[in-house]
């Protein structure tokens, strides 16, 4: 679903309320997500889950698999998303 889609469907749902202002709306809301995320904290929205961040240690003896030989590969953060039990049952009962 793009940006677009989702927009269509809040002023759909909202029609006393203009396409700029629920523009606005969802820049903010992916802004303070975005930032919250860069300062490693963990963002819960109920009904549909957890997204975190997690360090992924340094890799001093990591292989290169097409050559096999040795590379270092930095430390890195990685995006994590846990779904919610109710998202995970709705999405096996389809």
């Amino acid at each position: 679903m793009s940006k677009k889609d989702i927009l269509n469907r809040l002023k759909r749902k909202h029609p006393q309320i203009n396409v700029d202002q629920i523009s606005k709306i969802y820049e903010k809301f992916i802004e303070l997500i975005s930032q919250a995320l860069l300062d490693r904290k963990r963002i819960e929205i109920r009904s549909l889950g957890i997204f975190y961040t997690k360090a992924i240690k340094e890799k001093k003896n990591a292989r290169n698999p097409k050559t096999g030989e040795k590379i270092y590969v930095p430390e890195k953060v990685k995006l994590r998303f846990k779904a919610s039990k109710e998202l995970q049952k709705f999405i096996n009962t389809e």
